[in-house]
């Protein structure tokens, strides 16, 4: 393999969740253009072709997939690795009762969100499961809520019939389908903004009765779900990454 390297880097950023994984390089300041593989197929080679076209100074990861973690070690060479958990400085707090037990991603999540929006926050992340994770207007992460994927809810339906199919989601024509596949484009598009909408009100009834928290979106379909949804605040691609370089800062450089 060839050893040379590229100009350094402060930091190789990956987010590993378990349908896809993002990569991007970054500085302390920003972070750059991510790349988005399966997780299926990050292998080792396929990261130490990433170390070979920048000199890194640190890995930082975000991982939902423990097993995954060991190639990482292995592909760094003599690369620090960054393991976002809740012993790391964030810039927030963490007031929950298992804190080990909370997905790397929503830490950076919590992190990024409360340093470039403000507290109190909602972070609604729609990944392989669409995610709300919530901080504090005392800068803490508290918690927050689980539900199924847009895209696994809709995979279910066509592994579990014999006669729907599968959908390229986007935007309904109307309410009402007219053929089997609009209507199954309605019932998701639709029905995914009504369950983001009553779990949005539920959190601001429970923790914001007299304030409105900054409720920012990411992931895959954000941008598809948000768009109607006055309740969101602002679409944000690459929340994740962003915790993860702020979090860098934070234990790296701070």
């Amino acid at each position: 393999m060839n050893t040379a390297r590229g100009k350094k880097i402060d930091y190789l950023l990956i987010d590993i969740s378990n349908s896809y994984t993002k990569l991007a390089f970054a500085t302390q300041r920003c972070v750059g253009s991510p790349s988005r593989i399966l997780t299926a197929k990050l292998t080792r080679a396929r990261l130490e072709q990433f170390l070979q076209v920048r000199d890194v100074g640190a890995i930082v990861v975000s991982s939902v997939v423990p097993k995954k973690d060991a190639l990482i070690r292995k592909a760094a060479g003599g690369a620090r690795v960054l393991f976002i958990g809740p012993t790391c400085k964030l810039g927030v707090g963490v007031d929950y009762p298992a804190p080990q037990t909370i997905g790397a991603d929503r830490l950076a999540n919590a992190a990024a969100v409360a340093q470039l929006y403000g507290r109190p926050a909602v972070v609604v992340d729609f990944g392989t499961a669409v995610t709300f994770d919530v901080v504090s207007a005392a800068g803490d992460y508290v918690g927050g809520v689980i539900a199924p994927g847009l895209e696994a809810m809709t995979s279910f339906l066509y592994d579990r019939t014999a006669l729907l199919p599968k959908l390229t989601l986007r935007e309904p024509a109307s309410a009402i389908g007219r053929t089997t596949r609009a209507a199954m484009m309605s019932g998701a598009i639709y029905g995914y903004r009504g369950l983001v909408r009553e779990i949005l009100a539920r959190i601001r009834g429970e923790s914001f009765p007299k304030g409105q928290p900054h409720v920012v979106a990411t992931g895959g379909y954000a941008k598809l779900i948000a768009r109607q949804l006055p309740e969101i605040h602002a679409v944000h691609p690459s929340l994740t990454l962003e915790g993860l370089r702020l979090i860098a800062n934070l234990n790296i450089r701070g």
